[in-house]
Protein backbone atom coordinates (compact mmCIF):
# COMPACT_ATOMS: atom_id res chain seq x y z
CA UNK A 1 0.00 0.00 0.00
CA UNK A 2 2.71 2.14 0.69
CA UNK A 3 3.77 1.97 -3.61
CA UNK A 4 0.34 2.36 -4.19
CA UNK A 5 -0.18 5.35 -1.96
CA UNK A 6 2.94 7.45 -2.67
CA UNK A 7 1.83 6.61 -7.01
CA UNK A 8 -1.50 8.40 -6.11
CA UNK A 9 0.19 11.21 -4.56
CA UNK A 10 2.35 11.76 -6.86
CA UNK A 11 -0.51 11.56 -9.74
CA UNK A 12 -2.67 13.76 -7.63
CA UNK A 13 -0.03 16.61 -7.85
CA UNK A 14 1.63 16.02 -10.94
CA UNK A 15 -2.51 16.37 -12.97
CA UNK A 16 -3.14 19.07 -10.15
CA UNK A 17 -0.12 21.26 -12.12
CA UNK A 18 -1.41 19.99 -15.14
CA UNK A 19 -4.63 21.41 -14.38
CA UNK A 20 -3.01 24.98 -13.49
CA UNK A 21 -1.33 24.89 -16.67
CA UNK A 22 -3.98 24.25 -18.59
CA UNK A 23 -5.94 27.25 -16.84
CA UNK A 24 -3.25 29.54 -17.49
CA UNK A 25 -2.93 28.24 -21.36
CA UNK A 26 -6.76 28.55 -21.58
CA UNK A 27 -6.68 32.32 -19.93
CA UNK A 28 -4.18 33.48 -22.76
CA UNK A 29 -6.16 31.71 -25.66
CA UNK A 30 -9.19 33.61 -24.77
CA UNK A 31 -7.27 36.93 -24.12
CA UNK A 32 -5.61 36.64 -27.36
CA UNK A 33 -9.04 36.29 -29.23
CA UNK A 34 -10.35 39.08 -27.74
CA UNK A 35 -7.58 41.63 -27.46
CA UNK A 36 -8.07 43.08 -31.08
CA UNK A 37 -4.85 45.51 -30.38
CA UNK A 38 -2.38 42.07 -30.03
CA UNK A 39 0.26 40.76 -32.59
CA UNK A 40 -2.74 38.67 -34.30
CA UNK A 41 -4.69 40.94 -34.77
CA UNK A 42 -3.03 43.31 -36.55
CA UNK A 43 -1.32 39.95 -38.79
CA UNK A 44 -5.12 39.69 -39.74
CA UNK A 45 -5.33 42.94 -41.10
CA UNK A 46 -2.13 42.84 -43.61
CA UNK A 47 -3.11 43.64 -47.26
CA UNK A 48 -3.35 40.82 -49.50
CA UNK A 49 -1.99 38.61 -46.71
CA UNK A 50 -1.55 34.49 -48.34
CA UNK A 51 -4.58 32.80 -47.89
CA UNK A 52 -2.42 29.90 -45.87
CA UNK A 53 -0.99 32.48 -43.47
CA UNK A 54 -4.70 33.05 -42.34
CA UNK A 55 -3.94 29.42 -40.59
CA UNK A 56 -1.68 30.59 -38.38
CA UNK A 57 -4.22 33.65 -37.00
CA UNK A 58 -6.12 30.60 -35.03
CA UNK A 59 -3.18 30.09 -33.15
CA UNK A 60 -6.12 31.85 -30.34
CA UNK A 61 -8.45 28.88 -30.46
CA UNK A 62 -5.79 26.31 -30.69
CA UNK A 63 -4.46 27.77 -27.15
CA UNK A 64 -8.00 27.75 -25.99
CA UNK A 65 -8.38 23.79 -27.21
CA UNK A 66 -4.92 22.58 -25.58
CA UNK A 67 -6.29 24.68 -22.44
CA UNK A 68 -9.41 22.59 -22.20
CA UNK A 69 -7.96 19.51 -22.70
CA UNK A 70 -5.37 20.04 -20.36
CA UNK A 71 -8.07 21.26 -17.57
CA UNK A 72 -9.98 18.38 -18.52
CA UNK A 73 -6.66 15.66 -18.49
CA UNK A 74 -5.98 17.25 -15.27
CA UNK A 75 -8.87 16.49 -13.59
CA UNK A 76 -9.66 13.44 -13.95
CA UNK A 77 -6.04 12.24 -13.13
CA UNK A 78 -6.66 14.51 -9.96
CA UNK A 79 -9.85 13.10 -9.23
CA UNK A 80 -9.45 9.45 -10.65
CA UNK A 81 -6.54 9.09 -8.28
CA UNK A 82 -7.79 10.47 -5.22
CA UNK A 83 -11.29 9.11 -5.58
CA UNK A 84 -9.33 5.71 -7.04
CA UNK A 85 -11.76 6.13 -9.98
CA UNK A 86 -11.95 3.63 -12.14
CA UNK A 87 -13.81 5.31 -15.49
CA UNK A 88 -11.88 8.65 -14.89
CA UNK A 89 -8.33 6.62 -14.71
CA UNK A 90 -8.92 4.75 -17.85
CA UNK A 91 -10.59 7.73 -19.56
CA UNK A 92 -7.28 9.45 -18.59
CA UNK A 93 -4.94 6.45 -19.94
CA UNK A 94 -6.42 6.88 -23.25
CA UNK A 95 -6.79 10.40 -24.16
CA UNK A 96 -2.84 10.66 -22.83
CA UNK A 97 -2.37 8.01 -25.44
CA UNK A 98 -4.53 9.92 -27.98
CA UNK A 99 -2.44 13.07 -27.50
CA UNK A 100 0.59 11.85 -27.40
CA UNK A 101 -0.22 9.70 -31.03
CA UNK A 102 -1.28 12.95 -32.49
CA UNK A 103 2.06 14.75 -31.18
CA UNK A 104 4.11 11.52 -33.04
CA UNK A 105 2.43 12.50 -36.39
CA UNK A 106 2.36 16.47 -35.95
CA UNK A 107 6.57 15.95 -35.77
CA UNK A 108 6.06 13.11 -38.63
CA UNK A 109 4.08 15.87 -40.51
CA UNK A 110 5.89 18.98 -40.29
CA UNK A 111 8.94 16.79 -41.10
CA UNK A 112 7.53 15.75 -44.15
CA UNK A 113 6.09 18.77 -45.28
CA UNK A 114 9.13 21.41 -44.49
CA UNK A 115 9.10 22.43 -47.88
CA UNK A 116 5.29 23.86 -47.56
CA UNK A 117 6.37 25.36 -44.29
CA UNK A 118 9.10 27.23 -46.37
CA UNK A 119 7.31 28.66 -48.96
CA UNK A 120 4.54 29.70 -47.16
CA UNK A 121 7.44 31.72 -44.85
CA UNK A 122 8.74 33.33 -47.65
CA UNK A 123 5.08 34.30 -49.04
CA UNK A 124 4.43 36.21 -45.33
CA UNK A 125 7.68 37.61 -45.94
CA UNK A 126 6.75 39.36 -49.52
CA UNK A 127 3.56 40.52 -48.08
CA UNK A 128 5.30 41.93 -44.17
CA UNK A 129 8.03 43.79 -46.55
CA UNK A 130 5.02 45.22 -48.87
CA UNK A 131 3.05 46.06 -44.97
CA UNK A 132 6.34 48.06 -44.02
CA UNK A 133 6.79 49.92 -46.81
CA UNK A 134 3.23 51.00 -47.53
CA UNK A 135 2.37 51.83 -43.72
CA UNK A 136 5.73 51.82 -41.47
CA UNK A 137 5.98 55.94 -40.23
CA UNK A 138 1.99 56.68 -41.57
CA UNK A 139 0.09 53.64 -39.14
CA UNK A 140 1.00 54.24 -35.19
CA UNK A 141 -0.26 50.61 -34.92
CA UNK A 142 2.46 48.88 -37.25
CA UNK A 143 5.12 51.50 -36.37
CA UNK A 144 4.83 50.95 -32.81
CA UNK A 145 4.59 47.00 -33.59
CA UNK A 146 7.67 46.92 -35.36
CA UNK A 147 9.26 49.18 -33.26
CA UNK A 148 9.04 46.92 -30.16
CA UNK A 149 9.62 43.91 -32.06
CA UNK A 150 13.41 45.50 -33.49
CA UNK A 151 13.98 46.70 -30.09
CA UNK A 152 13.16 42.78 -28.46
CA UNK A 153 15.08 40.89 -30.87
CA UNK A 154 17.51 43.26 -32.12
CA UNK A 155 17.17 43.15 -35.32
CA UNK A 156 15.59 45.41 -38.61
CA UNK A 157 13.18 44.84 -40.64
CA UNK A 158 11.78 41.65 -41.87
CA UNK A 159 14.98 40.63 -43.99
CA UNK A 160 17.38 43.98 -43.46
CA UNK A 161 17.58 47.84 -43.41
CA UNK A 162 16.28 47.73 -46.92
CA UNK A 163 12.69 46.62 -46.20
CA UNK A 164 12.23 50.51 -44.96
CA UNK A 165 13.06 51.80 -48.81
CA UNK A 166 10.31 53.72 -49.72
CA UNK A 167 8.51 53.81 -46.83
CA UNK A 168 6.79 57.09 -45.15
CA UNK A 169 9.33 57.17 -42.86
CA UNK A 170 12.20 56.82 -44.76
CA UNK A 171 10.70 59.27 -47.62
CA UNK A 172 10.45 61.88 -44.76
CA UNK A 173 13.54 61.16 -42.59
CA UNK A 174 15.46 60.20 -45.42
CA UNK A 175 16.84 57.06 -42.80
CA UNK A 176 16.39 54.43 -41.61
CA UNK A 177 14.85 53.42 -38.16
CA UNK A 178 17.46 53.69 -35.33
CA UNK A 179 17.24 49.85 -34.51
CA UNK A 180 18.84 49.28 -37.30
CA UNK A 181 22.12 51.09 -36.51
CA UNK A 182 21.89 49.73 -33.15
CA UNK A 183 21.00 53.05 -32.04
CA UNK A 184 18.72 54.32 -29.88
CA UNK A 185 18.12 57.71 -31.74
CA UNK A 186 18.21 58.87 -35.09
CA UNK A 187 19.81 59.15 -37.13
CA UNK A 188 21.05 56.33 -39.15
CA UNK A 189 21.58 56.30 -43.07
CA UNK A 190 22.61 53.01 -45.11
CA UNK A 191 26.38 53.56 -44.80
CA UNK A 192 25.74 53.62 -40.90
CA UNK A 193 23.18 50.31 -41.48
CA UNK A 194 25.78 48.50 -43.84
CA UNK A 195 28.41 48.98 -41.42
CA UNK A 196 26.34 47.29 -38.02
CA UNK A 197 24.99 44.92 -40.11
CA UNK A 198 21.51 44.41 -37.97
CA UNK A 199 19.96 41.41 -39.22
CA UNK A 200 16.30 40.81 -40.10
CA UNK A 201 13.62 39.85 -37.67
CA UNK A 202 13.04 36.44 -39.46
CA UNK A 203 16.21 35.37 -39.48
CA UNK A 204 16.88 36.44 -35.75
CA UNK A 205 13.91 34.39 -34.97
CA UNK A 206 15.45 31.73 -36.59
CA UNK A 207 18.86 32.05 -35.42
CA UNK A 208 17.26 32.28 -31.65
CA UNK A 209 15.25 28.55 -32.69
CA UNK A 210 18.87 27.13 -34.44
CA UNK A 211 20.33 28.30 -31.03
CA UNK A 212 18.14 26.82 -28.86
CA UNK A 213 17.29 23.91 -30.56
CA UNK A 214 19.14 21.66 -28.35
CA UNK A 215 16.93 22.94 -25.45
CA UNK A 216 13.71 22.50 -27.84
CA UNK A 217 14.02 18.84 -28.74
CA UNK A 218 14.53 18.16 -25.14
CA UNK A 219 11.60 19.48 -23.53
CA UNK A 220 10.06 17.54 -26.10
CA UNK A 221 11.41 14.39 -25.29
CA UNK A 222 10.86 14.99 -21.30
CA UNK A 223 7.23 15.92 -22.21
CA UNK A 224 6.82 12.64 -24.01
CA UNK A 225 8.81 11.07 -21.31
CA UNK A 226 6.37 12.33 -19.04
CA UNK A 227 3.42 11.45 -20.89
CA UNK A 228 4.62 7.60 -20.91
CA UNK A 229 5.38 7.86 -17.37
CA UNK A 230 1.84 9.05 -16.97
CA UNK A 231 0.20 6.34 -18.89
CA UNK A 232 2.30 3.49 -16.95
CA UNK A 233 1.34 5.04 -13.29
CA UNK A 234 -2.56 5.48 -14.23
CA UNK A 235 -2.81 1.90 -15.70
CA UNK A 236 -1.12 0.90 -12.61
CA UNK A 237 -3.21 2.27 -10.43
CA UNK A 238 -6.50 1.13 -12.24
CA UNK A 239 -5.04 -2.11 -12.32
CA UNK A 240 -4.77 -2.05 -8.79
CA UNK A 241 -8.00 -1.14 -8.14
CA UNK A 242 -9.43 -3.17 -10.24
CA UNK A 243 -8.03 -6.12 -8.30
CA UNK A 244 -8.77 -4.62 -5.25
CA UNK A 245 -12.47 -4.68 -6.28
CA UNK A 246 -12.29 -7.84 -7.46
Amino acid sequence: MGCFGFLKIMMFIFNGIIFLAGAAILGVGIWVKVDSSSILGFLGKLPDAPSEFNQVLNVGYLLIAIGALLVLIGFLGCCGASKENKCMLLLFFIIILLVFIAEVAGAIVILAFRPLVDDLLQKAGVKAVASIQAEYGKNPDLTGLWNSTMTTLQCCGFNNYSDFNNSDYYNKTKGYPPQCCSSPQPPCNQIMAETKGVIGCFSKFKKLIDDNSVVIVGVALGIAALEICAMVVSMFLYCRIQSTVG
